[in-house]
C-alpha cells in the first residue's frame, strides 16, 4: 500500500527543503506540477523587477549599464548558474533563448570539426532542437542530419563523418534521464563533439557537463527565472579560444565600444554572447539564483526521487481501473523529476484535472505530464493530486465537451 495522507504530512514536517516553499508564490488551492515547463515565481522576483525599473533604470538611466552592472549580466549570471551544471567560472554565458544557444553551439562545433559533415540528433527530443539543426544544415549546405532513436542507437550512428551530437539529457515527454558521462565519452572517442540540452534537468538534480564540449539550457523551468527568462550556454574551456559561431553580434566583439567595422571575437566565454542582454528578464532570474545559492542539490535529488516514486505508486493504486499507463521509466535512476502517464483521452483528462486545482500539462498524442519541483512541492500535494486524478477518471469529468476543445498552449 502507498503512503497515507497523514504519512505524507509527516514527511513534509521532516523535509529539509520545506523552508524553501515560502520563497515562492503559489496560489491557494493549487497543486502546481508544471515546474518542468514554467517554474513558480520567487517571492522576491517582483521586488527585483521593481528595483531594476525604479532604482536602476529610473534612477540611473543609461548610466545603469555601468553602475548597475547591466553590461556584464550575461557573464556574472553565468557564473551563478555554473555550479548548478558542474561548470566553473568563465564557462557559462546567459542571454538570448535556447534556440539561439543551439545555433551558437552547433555552428561552433561544426567549425571545430571541418571536413566532418554529419550532425546526429534525436527527432524525439524537444522539437526546437531538431528545427534549429535542420535550419543550420540547410543554410550552411552540405550537411547531413543522422537520426538516432535514443542513446542506445548511438554506437551505430557514430562514424568518422560525424561532427557533433546534440541530445537532451532528459526526454521532455517521458522524463527518461540519460547517462551524460557515458554518452559524452562514447561520442568524444569517435572524434565528434558532444552538445547537451539541459532544459529538463538543470535545477532538478545534480548536473555535471564538465566533460562535454558544449551545453545549453533554459532558466524558466526548475530554475524559476520567469517566462522568457534568458537561456545559457556552456563552452568547455578547451574550446573557448578557438570556437567561432555564426551569430557574431556586437556584444561578442573583443572591443564592443570601439565600433570597429569588422568582427573580432572576444576572448573566452564572452564571445558566446551576441546582443544587448534583456536586463529586466535578468532581474527575476537573479532573484531565483539568490535562493539556489543556499540549496543542497543532493537533497533536491533525494526529494525528487521520493516525490516521483510516490506519485507513481499512488496513481497506480488509485487509478488502476481507468486506462492509465506509465510512460516514464520506473527506475528512478533513469528518471528526471517528472512523471508521465498515457491515456487515450489525455488532453481532456488534463483539462478537467487543472480545473480541479492540479496543474500538469499535455504532450501529444496521449501523454499527461507532471513535473515535481522539490523546492516547493510537498508530499501531501502528491497525495492530493493522485486522489483528484482518480476522481476525474472515476467520475469521468473529462467527458465535458469544453475539455475537448484545444487551447493554443497545451
Amino acid at each position: 500500500m502507498a503512503l497515507s495522507r497523514a504519512e505524507c504530512v509527516a514527511l513534509d514536517a521532516a523535509d529539509p527543503l520545506s523552508r524553501f516553499r515560502d520563497e515562492f508564490v503559489l496560489p491557494d488551492g493549487t497543486i502546481y506540477l508544471v515546474g518542468n515547463s514554467l517554474g513558480a515565481p520567487p517571492r522576491a522576483a517582483a521586488a527585483a523587477v521593481a528595483r531594476a525599473v525604479e532604482q536602476e533604470w529610473g534612477g540611473r538611466l543609461v548610466g545603469a549599464w555601468n553602475a548597475s552592472g547591466w553590461f556584464d549580466l550575461p557573464l556574472t549570471t553565468g557564473d551563478r548558474i555554473a555550479p548548478l551544471i558542474g561548470a566553473g567560472p568563465g564557462q557559462v554565458a546567459v542571454g538570448d533563448s535556447t534556440s539561439i544557444a543551439i545555433v551558437k553551439t552547433v555552428s561552433a562545433a561544426l567549425g571545430l570539426r571541418p571536413g566532418r559533415r554529419v550532425i546526429v540528433s534525436n527527432p524525439a527530443d524537444f522539437p526546437t532542437d531538431r528545427y534549429v539543426v535542420e535550419g543550420l544544415a540547410g543554410a550552411l549546405g552540405g550537411y547531413e542530419i543522422r537520426d538516432v532513436s535514443g542513446p542506445d542507437a548511438l554506437p551505430d550512428a557514430l562514424s568518422g563523418e560525424v561532427a557533433c551530437v546534440l541530445l537532451s539529457e532528459v526526454d521532455y515527454r517521458t522524463g527518461a534521464r540519460h547517462d551524460t558521462e557515458a554518452i559524452t565519452a562514447l561520442v568524444q572517442e569517435s572524434g565528434a563533439l558532444m552538445i547537451w540540452d539541459l532544459c529538463h534537468s538543470v535545477g532538478a538534480y545534480q548536473v555535471d557537463v564538465s566533460a562535454a564540449d558544449f551545453a545549453v539550457g533554459c532558466t524558466y523551468k526548475y530554475l524559476n527565472g520567469g517566462p522568457g527568462a534568458p537561456a545559457f550556454v556552456y563552452v568547455n574551456p578547451r574550446h573557448q579560444d578557438e570556437a567561432r559561431h555564426l551569430l557574431t553580434g556586437w556584444h561578442g566583439h573583443a572591443a564592443p565600444f570601439a565600433f570597429e567595422p569588422g568582427f573580432r571575437p572576444a576572448d573566452g566565454i564572452r564571445r558566446f554572447t551576441v546582443s544587448t542582454p534583456p536586463v529586466m528578464s535578468f532581474a527575476p532570474l537573479n532573484a531565483s539564483l539568490d535562493i539556489w545559492e543556499h540549496v543542497d542539490l543532493a537533497a533536491v535529488r533525494a526529494k525528487s526521487v521520493a516525490l516521483t516514486s510516490l506519485f507513481i505508486e499512488l496513481v497506480e493504486e488509485f487509478c488502476a481501473p481507468y486506462g492509465l499507463w506509465l510512460v516514464s521509466p520506473r527506475d528512478p535512476e533513469r528518471r528526471g523529476s517528472q512523471v508521465s502517464f498515457g491515456h487515450p483521452d489525455g488532453y481532456p483528462v488534463m483539462r478537467a484535472l487543472i480545473d480541479r486545482g492540479v496543474h500538469g500539462d499535455f504532450r501529444a498524442p496521449d501523454v499527461l505530464r507532471f513535473g515535481f519541483a522539490p523546492l516547493y512541492i510537498r508530499f501531501a500535494d502528491v497525495h492530493d493530486a493522485a486522489v483528484l486524478l482518480a476522481e476525474v477518471l472515476k467520475k469521468e469529468h473529462w467527458r465535458d465537451d469544453r475539455y475537448g476543445r484545444r487551447l493554443a498552449v497545451t
